[in-house]
């Protein structure tokens, strides 16, 4: 929605003050979604541009196993069998201070029907190799991380 993106730069300083003044540290949680033929999922939101890996928000009296599996059947129509695997966690203290993102691997899912309805555009699947030129760097870092051998780093 052309609307979404545009009030998101408006929004975005008052839910950051609205954080710093109301939450000490923030969480949130990413998923690398991998398919048979090794593509990593992808979503691009309604709000923002570019592509990330999906998820969100730990809700209070929410693990951060159960935020992911969520996040991902929310936003891109992925439901988890089994556990996923935590593959790091990262301080994103550029974006608010506070804040820490944790990434799990997920291999083994089943497609379902996505229940987000609006925020998510697209959802896509992409070859390691070709990733979209849009991607946020930190989703690109991470995927590099996981599955390029990059050194992996504690920050988003």
């Amino acid at each position: 929605m052309p609307w979404r993106r545009m009030l998101q730069p408006l929004a975005w300083p008052l839910y950051q003050v609205h954080s710093r003044l109301f939450r000490g540290v923030t969480l949130g949680v990413r998923g690398l979604v991998l398919n048979e033929a090794g593509e990593v999922l992808l979503v691009e939101h309604t709000y923002m541009r570019g592509w990330y890996l999906p998820g969100g928000g730990v809700e209070r009296g929410e693990t951060t196993e159960t935020a992911v599996i969520r996040e991902l059947q929310e936003e891109a129509g992925v439901k988890v069998i089994g556990r996923p695997r935590l593959v790091g966690v990262h301080a994103n203290h550029r974006v608010f201070r506070g804040d820490h993102v944790l990434v799990y691997r997920v291999d083994n899912w089943e497609p379902c029907t996505a229940s987000q309805q609006g925020e998510i555009r697209a959802v896509g699947w992409f070859a390691v190799d070709k990733l979209p030129h849009d991607i946020s760097p930190g989703s690109g870092r991470r995927i590099a991380e996981a599955l390029g051998g990059a050194e992996a780093s504690p920050h988003w």
